[in-house]
């Protein structure tokens, strides 16, 4: 693959704040430090948490035109996550406005690509290296052909980026899936969830940890549970690259030796990387 890819991931829901008090009110409620969103140069992912510290919701956290403030996340969610983020908008001086269906978005593996007008640009590692996500708006159309789904995939697992429904999912601790590496800040004050994330933090483990694997190109291996209970392949590259594929999963701790029973009925070794 070479020079920029295109990766169209569609509509999104986004939610605009605005207001005063809104880079405030926002640090409250989610696990980014808004502030470093503030100028309109790069999007930045971020969870949203419950009072346990378990994860609702993972979005991507952007400034605006005019110096609104975005959260974004999956189209399914638009009810149940404003419906989060504004709990506990009282007193705050923030207006909340539903833009989902103004934009769309596609993300560039390459951060030099030039937007054209009208579209909403930010500097983004999505995919574990630097591009640039675009937000287009409803019903313009893209001249760039987009990469192929196996590719997109390929990239994904390769660079250990989870996603919804494989590797995350409601209720687990940000840091088991290395969300504390990207979308955590330990330095900006409280959130919802905040104490028991830092108190993760300070005790240095967690019971599962997300683990890239390399698998032996040519054996039957889908997503399915580790030999033993050491873990789960969550996630397994539709594309073989110089005899190896990738996968993700998690690996519960103390595990060290693994095996996975492909579709064949044999059992492999799979390596970690």
């Amino acid at each position: 693959m070479s020079g920029f890819q295109k990766i169209e991931l569609g509509a999104q829901t986004l939610l605009e704040f605005r207001g005063p008090d809104a880079v405030r009110f926002l640090n409250g409620q989610i696990t980014q430090d808004v502030r470093r969103v503030v100028g309109g140069k790069i999007s930045l992912p971020a969870c949203v948490t419950d009072a346990k510290g378990r994860l609702l919701f993972r979005v991507t956290i952007t400034e605006g035109p005019e110096e609104v403030l975005w959260i974004a996340g999956l189209a399914q969610w638009a009810e149940a996550l404003e419906a989060r983020l504004t709990r506990y908008l009282i007193a705050d001086d923030v207006e909340v406005t539903d833009r989902s269906n103004q934009y769309s978005l596609v993300h560039f593996t390459d951060s030099r690509v030039e937007a054209p007008p009208a579209v909403i640009a930010r500097g983004s590692n999505r995919f574990g290296v630097m591009g640039m996500d675009w937000w287009v708006p409803a019903g313009r159309v893209m001249d760039f052909p987009p990469m192929g789904a196996d590719f997109a995939e390929e990239l994904r697992i390769a660079h250990g980026i989870p996603v919804w429904g494989a590797e995350l999912r409601e209720g687990i601790l940000p840091p088991e899936a290395l969300l504390d590496v990207t979308d955590i800040s330990y330095n900006k004050g409280c959130y919802v969830g905040q104490e028991v994330i830092s108190r993760i933090k300070s005790a240095g483990k967690v019971n599962k940890r997300l683990t890239r694997f390399a698998l032996d190109a040519d054996a039957p291996i889908l997503p399915t549970l580790m030999e033993n209970g050491a873990g789960q392949i969550t996630s397994v590259s539709p594309l073989a690259i110089e005899g190896v594929r990738h996968a993700l999963g998690f690996v519960k701790r103390g595990a060290t030796e693994l095996f996975v029973k492909a579709t064949d009925g044999v059992v492999y070794p799979i390596l970690c990387i």
